[in-house]
C-alpha cells in the first residue's frame, strides 16, 4: 500500500514538471515572437537612438534619459520606457498589496512593506551617482556604469534596517560614495582592458562597495538589522502550488529582483516597455546594439530552465536565486558573440544551471551582517567569466 501511494505521488509529480515544462516554454516563444515583431516595427526610427542620446550628452533632456534608463540597465535594456514600465508595474502591485487584491502576485519587496522606502533610496543613490560621477561619461564618450546604486546597498541596507530617513539617505550616499566608484575602477582599469564582459565589473563593483560599507556599519551603534536580509517570496499569505501558473509567474518575476521588486507586475510593465522602445526604434534600448529579440529570448529561457530545474529549491527553501542569469551570463552571451543562436541557447543554459547554486553557496558563507545579495552579485560575477570566455570556444557561437 505505502510503495502504491509513493508511485503515484511520482507519477502525479512527473506530470506536474512536465506541465511546468510545457508552459515555460510557451512563455519562452511568445516572448521571442513578441521581440521579433518590435523588432521588425522598430526598423523605422520614430524615437531617438541609444547613439544620439549619448552624443547629446549632458544635455538636460539627454541626462534625464540616462538617468531614467538606469533603473532598467541591470536588464541590460538601459531605456526609459522600459524602465517607466518597471515602476508603473510595481507601483499597481504595491497598490494591490496594499488592498489585499488577491492578483498582486508576488508580495513586492518580499511583503516587507518597505517597497516606498527601496524606491526612494535606490533613486536617491542613482541620482546622486549621476551627479558625483557623470563627468566620467563626458571624459570617455562612452557609457559608463552609474546604475549599480539602484540595484545594490541602498535597497539592501533599507531591507536589513528597516524605514526611515536615516537609513535611507545613509544608504544612498554610500551607494554612491562606495559602490559606483568600485564599478568604475573595475570596469574602466581591468574589464574593458581585458576584454572581458562589462557586467563582471559592475556587480564586482557592486559586491566590493557593499562589503565596505557592511565592514562601516559595524561602528554605528545605531544601525540594528531586524531580519529582513533574507528574501522570501510571499504570496498573499497563501502556499504556492508550483504548478504551470506559478512557474509562468516566477519567470516573469525573476526580471525584476535586481532592484529587490520581485514581482511579476513589475516586470510585465518592465518588457512591454521595452518592446515598446524598441518597436519604436531597434537601436533605442540596449545600448544601442539591435540585438534586445535575441537579448529578451536568452533571458526567458535562462529563467525558464533555472525555474523548472531548481523548482525543488523553491518548494524547500521558499526562494532561490534563479534570477543569476537573467541579468548576467544570458544577455552577456548574446552581446559577446553577436545573438547566434548557439550563444542564446549555451549562455541561457550554462547560466541557468551554474549561477543559482553558485550564488546559494556564496551567500550561506557570508557573514550575518552581510546582505545576501553580496553572495548573488559574485555569483553574477564569477558565472559570467566563466562561462562567456568559455562560449568562445565552441563551434558556431561567435558570429564572425
Amino acid at each position: 500500500m505505502e510503495n502504491t501511494s509513493i508511485s503515484e505521488r511520482a507519477r502525479k509529480n512527473g506530470g506536474l514538471v512536465l506541465l511546468n515544462i510545457v508552459a515555460a516554454a510557451g512563455l519562452v516563444v511568445v516572448s521571442a515572437i513578441a521581440a521579433q515583431w518590435a523588432t521588425v516595427l522598430g526598423q523605422t526610427a520614430h524615437w531617438p537612438d541609444y547613439a544620439q542620446m549619448l552624443a547629446q550628452w549632458p544635455a538636460p533632456l539627454a541626462w534625464l534619459k540616462w538617468v531614467i534608463g538606469d533603473m532598467s540597465e541591470a536588464t541590460f535594456y538601459k531605456h526609459e520606457l522600459a524602465s517607466l514600465g518597471m515602476l508603473a508595474g510595481a507601483a499597481l502591485a504595491w497598490l494591490a498589496g496594499c488592498n489585499g487584491l488577491r492578483w498582486q502576485g508576488f508580495a513586492i519587496s518580499y511583503a516587507t512593506g518597505l517597497w516606498p522606502w527601496i524606491l526612494f533610496s535606490s533613486t536617491l543613490g542613482l541620482m546622486l551617482s549621476n551627479l558625483f560621477w557623470g563627468w566620467t561619461i563626458t571624459a570617455a564618450r562612452s557609457w559608463q556604469p552609474t546604475f549599480v546604486a539602484f540595484v545594490s546597498l541602498p535597497a539592501a541596507m533599507v531591507l536589513m534596517y528597516g524605514r526611515g530617513w536615516k537609513i535611507a539617505i545613509v544608504g544612498a550616499v554610500l551607494g554612491a560614495l562606495l559602490v559606483t566608484p568600485s564599478s568604475l575602477l573595475l570596469v574602466n582599469f581591468v574589464i574593458t582592458p581585458l576584454g572581458l564582459p562589462g557586467v563582471i565589473g559592475n556587480v564586482g563593483g557592486m559586491a566590493l562597495g557593499s562589503v565596505l560599507a557592511f565592514m562601516l556599519f559595524r561602528y554605528l551603534p545605531w544601525l540594528k538589522t531586524h531580519g529582513n536580509a533574507t528574501s522570501v517570496a510571499v504570496e498573499n499569505g497563501a502556499p504556492a502550488d508550483f504548478g504551470p501558473c506559478w512557474t509562468l509567474r516566477r519567470m516573469l518575476a525573476d526580471f525584476t529582483e535586481s532592484p529587490f521588486f520581485g514581482n511579476e507586475w513589475a516586470s510585465i510593465g518592465l518588457i512591454a516597455g521595452v518592446l515598446l522602445a524598441t518597436a519604436l526604434n531597434v537601436f533605442a534600448p540596449a545600448y544601442g546594439s539591435g540585438l534586445l529579440a535575441q537579448i529578451l529570448t536568452a533571458q526567458m529561457l535562462a529563467a525558464a530552465i533555472g525555474v523548472v530545474i531548481w523548482r525543488h529549491q523553491w518548494i524547500a527553501k521558499g526562494w532561490y536565486p534563479t534570477y543569476i542569469p537573467v541579468v548576467s551570463v544570458a544577455p552577456a552571451a548574446v552581446l559577446t558573440y553577436g545573438g547566434t543562436p548557439e550563444a542564446i541557447i549555451m549562455g541561457a543554459l550554462l547560466g541557468a544551471v551554474v549561477g543559482p547554486p553558485l550564488a546559494a553557496a556564496f551567500s550561506s558563507r557570508l557573514p550575518r551582517d552581510f546582505h545576501p545579495y553580496v553572495g548573488n552579485v559574485l555569483s553574477m560575477a564569477f558565472s559570467t567569466l566563466l562561462i562567456v570566455p568559455l562560449l568562445g570556444l565552441l563551434p558556431g557561437v561567435s558570429e564572425h
